[in-house]
């Protein structure tokens, strides 16, 4: 494939990541307006984002073992197609019952995007550029919330929530001609990264278990962030946006930066993240009083989970026991299950032990998370997949046998 081709078709991947992010956190920042035009409470705009979530974890694998015959090129284009359909529906939803199908039909293509996007992005360029790759195209979603999410926000403060969705439907048409237009049509169980590089399933399921936790654990000391700031670290309300920035800013530079190592290392480079993220938050526990070392942990903890999100799809590849795009799947729905979760117990620890509490629950979650992950290192993941592929290999030799007799 030309590699121009596989660059612009890599942007588009990238692109698409970055428009599913907004969409799903958009509501967030346009939370009163919306309710305001619809006429109903905050709350029931904040279950667009919840019911998203679950719609996520519920139909990721089993969607994706629906469409496991269909071409990745025309698989992504009637994802990306299906997203401006339900996104332009939003727009011009009436009541609230339109508008949280319009949702629920976004998420259902968010969950097999997601799942199909990795393998697709791996099958661009040679094998020994996966992690970079992968982390090309989650820095998509980072992005989204730098910029995305923010933008959005303050363009439908400005001209109305509707009109932010419409943009959001618009880049997603962009984005669909350019993955129709230049991703090349690969049958979805052919190419390097159709199956995992070494599988083993032992891996695999540590693996789902570090996303959970980690995802937790950083979403449980994110969700209260803004309170932590300005009860804890004495910071006016006028600043949270800007350590925010600092933070989304510092995301983005650690999807970079772990781009350019983790296909040397990808398990050890997996653990640093999840140790990393840890001590940012243990240290932000201890010192979080401080305001200039509060916004350095902060960015350090964001800098941290933007990285471990991009190491994680990578590794998939490489440990994933069958088809890549279940795995992916997998993990995806994992991710989702750590989201709600970890909001879930901040918000139950919050009232009865306050806003620094989330985040030491956060630090205990990502040590538990380190010390599983660790127990992967000392494993030998290439001789686990040559023994699995030659288990392989006798079951296609005796099959073969079979069929001559």
């Amino acid at each position: 494939m030309n590699r121009r081709r596989a660059v612009g078709a890599l942007i588009g991947l990238s692109g698409g990541t970055f428009l599913y992010t907004t969409a799903e956190a958009l509501p967030i920042g346009l939370l009163l307006p919306m309710a305001a035009d619809l006429a109903i409470s905050p709350s029931q705009v904040g279950m667009l984002v919840t019911v998203y979530g679950a719609v996520v974890v519920v139909a990721s694998i089993p969607l994706t073992a629906l469409a496991r015959k269909i071409p990745r090129r025309r698989l992504l284009s009637a994802l990306l197609a299906g997203f401006v359909v339900s996104t332009a529906t939003t727009v011009f939803a009436s009541t609230f019952e339109l508008l949280l199908a319009a949702r629920m039909a976004t998420a259902a293509t968010h969950a097999l995007f997601w799942a199909t996007v990795v393998p697709a992005a791996a099958e661009l360029f040679r094998p020994g550029l996966r992690g970079r790759v992968v982390a090309i195209v989650f820095a998509g979603g980072s992005v989204a919330l730098v910029l995305g999410v923010p933008a959005g926000t303050w363009l439908g403060e400005r001209a109305g929530w509707r009109v932010s969705f419409l943009a959001v439907a618009g880049l997603g048409a962009i984005v669909l001609v350019a993955v129709a237009s230049l991703l090349p049509s690969t049958p979805p169980n052919q190419g390097h990264a159709a199956r995992g590089a070494t599988p083993d399933v032992y891996r695999f399921w540590l693996l789902v278990a570090v996303a959970i936790l980690t995802t937790a654990g950083a979403i449980a000391a994110y969700t209260y962030v803004a309170l932590f700031v300005t009860e804890v670290s004495g910071f006016p309300d006028s600043s949270v946006g800007a350590i925010l920035l600092a933070r989304g800013v510092a995301s983005v530079l650690g999807i970079l930066a772990v781009g350019a190592v983790v296909d040397r290392s990808p398990w050890l480079t997996l653990v640093a993240t999840v140790a990393l993220q840890t001590v940012a938050l243990l240290g932000l526990y201890m010192t979080g009083h401080r305001p200039t070392a509060a916004v350095g942990l902060l960015a350090l903890a964001g800098l941290a989970f933007a990285a471990f999100t991009a190491v994680l799809g990578g590794v998939v590849l490489q440990v994933a026991p069958g088809r890549s795009d279940l795995a992916a799947a997998t993990v995806s729905a994992a991710v989702n299950v750590g989201i709600t979760g970890g909001a879930l117990v901040a918000g139950l620890a919050l009232p009865s032990h306050g806003v620094h509490s989330t985040v030491l629950l956060g630090a205990v979650l990502g040590v538990v998370a380190l010390m599983i992950v660790a127990g992967g290192v000392n494993l030998r993941p290439a001789r686990r997949g040559q023994r699995l592929t030659e288990v392989q290999e006798v079951h296609q030799a005796t099959g073969r046998q079979a069929a001559r007799r």
